[in-house]
């Protein structure tokens, strides 16, 4: 058996099916998750995030196959990790929610994060200051990508 490739979304992934921008991969990249290509981690940080999303939005996470989304509580090694990304000042108080899904995929050992945040997540600079603090508390480096990256070429369906 083949396992599944574990994805820590947050919650601009689902955001990008209400967006025009992101919307064409936001699609591609669920029926992928609903061909059972991933299983898809979904903290209590980003379930909070979408209580407050738009309807659309709602309605469609609902429709995720329950064997594909891990539900992950947020723990005090999380909260831990989450303060020492705001300590080292890879992110800004302001956006302690952004360093917090950091945190929380690193802790579960996701195989990676997806995100549509290029400016606090999905950032080159951001990537090595996470895995900098990372490496120095002894958890693994982390890999970030947008889910433009992650989707299957046709050829490979």
């Amino acid at each position: 058996m083949i396992r599944k490739t574990r994805i820590y979304a947050d919650t601009s992934v689902f955001g990008g099916v209400a967006d025009e921008e992101f919307k064409t991969i936001a699609f591609r990249f669920f029926e992928e998750v609903h061909a059972g290509r991933y299983a898809l981690i979904i903290s209590e940080i980003t379930a909070r995030e979408l209580r407050d999303a738009p309807v659309v939005v709602r309605q469609f996470v609902s429709t995720l196959p329950e064997d594909a989304v891990e539900d992950l509580p947020f723990t005090p090694e999380m909260l831990e990790l989450r303060n020492a990304y705001l300590s080292a000042k890879v992110v800004g108080q302001r956006w302690s929610d952004d360093a917090a899904h950091v945190a929380a995929a690193t802790v579960a050992r996701a195989d990676l994060i997806v995100s549509w945040n290029f400016r606090h997540i999905v950032n080159w600079d951001k990537i090595r200051s996470f895995n900098s603090v990372n490496l120095r508390l002894g958890y693994p480096l982390m890999t970030i990508l947008s889910p433009r990256e992650v989707i299957a070429n046709e050829e490979d369906l």
